[in-house]
């Protein structure tokens, strides 16, 4: 079997700053947790709820500060056009993962324009 291999474009300081504060054996545990409870028919909703919140994204703030329209935004992203006027206009939300992706861009506009290219 072929060793994995990770390649980043972060530098050695840049991952330690992204991942400071973030326990990888508590994370482990609690999927641990989860798994055991699933196996044994004790899983509920709650068992599955995360405890960490989602950032708070403005949608409308991110892609104005990328210069962007909500056609180019969407695209980036890879959704509808629809689909970021309706986050835009409060009719709905990102989903967690859009949520984290967008907090990521919001940080980090570099990643706006390495998705552009993708």
């Amino acid at each position: 079997m072929e060793d994995i291999k990770f390649s980043s474009s972060l530098s050695q300081q840049e991952m330690k700053e992204n991942f400071a504060g973030f326990d990888f054996f508590d994370g482990l545990m609690e999927g641990l947790t989860e798994a055991l409870a699933h196996s044994k028919g004790k899983a509920t909703a709650e068992t599955f709820s995360r405890k960490r919140s989602l950032p708070d994204v403005n949608v409308a703030e991110i892609r104005s500060a990328l210069n962007m329209t909500q056609r180019s935004f969407a695209s980036m992203l890879g959704v509808s056009p629809r689909t970021v006027e309706s986050w835009e206009a409060g009719r709905t939300t990102p989903t967690p993962t859009a949520k984290k992706l967008l907090y990521l861009i919001r940080e980090d506009h570099r990643l706006a324009q390495r998705l552009m290219e993708a």
